[in-house]
């Protein structure tokens, strides 16, 4: 059986971690070199990096913080943030990064995931997936939450497999930094749709939450932020309670 993955998230602006509610409302949340390093000592099996304003400020990711992160950590992370060539991933992958997440540049260009994922391996191609429900519909957004597209989350997470991804973060715009729970019936309709693993995000507040993303969404990993940073749920003992419950994690 394969281990259920417990992922902290640094959203990054500015060089420092931040974190909202619903994408606004942002506040300071510490050093991401000093909480990653803190995090891979204390039993997170992954970490990802989004630099939520590279995109609407037209940028790439910060170079020197990835190369900082892979000094200080070994555990394997993922970085995003105005990612849009096979040049932005090769300069990332060579400061150490293991994965690497697009979202806004493939929704504006699909054919980038086939190209990333045959010059690189799927397994290095991590697509991000913002959705929000209006009127029952899950709708994709881009540039961090702030522009409605055409696509509806499923046909879209269809369509990024087809082309070669080898995983799908999917955040709910409707349960970011709420605290309330993930949404479970969204994801298990994702994991019932792909054959490529799931990682769940947005809404994470207990440790409860965890467990019914992964029985009830049938979720391969569950990202979360501020329960983290601000220690309200430390990792280990969220392992040790999955595993009470008969979820497969690494301890």
């Amino acid at each position: 059986m394969l281990t259920k993955r417990i992922i902290p998230c640094l959203d990054i602006k500015n060089g420092r971690t931040v974190k909202g509610v619903n994408f606004v409302n942002l506040i300071d949340a510490g050093d991401p070199v000093e909480l990653a390093k803190q995090y891979a000592e204390r039993g997170a099996d992954e970490l990802v990096f989004l630099d939520i304003s590279a995109t609407l400020e037209g940028r790439n990711t910060t170079l020197e913080m990835v190369l900082s992160v892979a000094e200080q950590v070994n555990i394997p992370f993922t970085v995003g943030g105005g990612i849009s060539s096979i040049e932005d991933v090769d300069r990332l992958l060579k400061s150490g990064a293991d994965k690497i997440s697009i979202n806004s540049s493939a929704v504006k260009r699909p054919d980038l995931i086939n190209e990333l994922s045959n010059k690189f391996g799927s397994q290095c191609v991590t697509v991000a997936i913002d959705a929000k429900q209006i009127e029952g519909e899950w709708i994709v957004h881009l540039a961090g939450g702030s522009i409605p597209t055409q696509w509806n989350l499923f046909d879209w997470a269809k369509e990024v497999e087809r082309r070669g991804a080898g995983e799908i973060l999917f955040t709910s715009m409707n349960n970011d930094g709420t605290k309330a729970g993930f949404a479970n019936k969204a994801l298990a309709r994702l994991s019932e749709s792909v054959n490529i693993p799931i990682i769940a995000s947005g809404g994470a507040g207990t440790i409860q939450h965890f467990v019914d993303a992964f029985e009830m969404g049938k979720a391969d990993a569950a990202l979360a932020a501020s329960v983290f940073h601000f220690g309200e749920i430390p990792i280990l003992e969220l392992k040790k309670e999955l595993k009470q419950n008969n979820i497969a994690v690494r301890i």
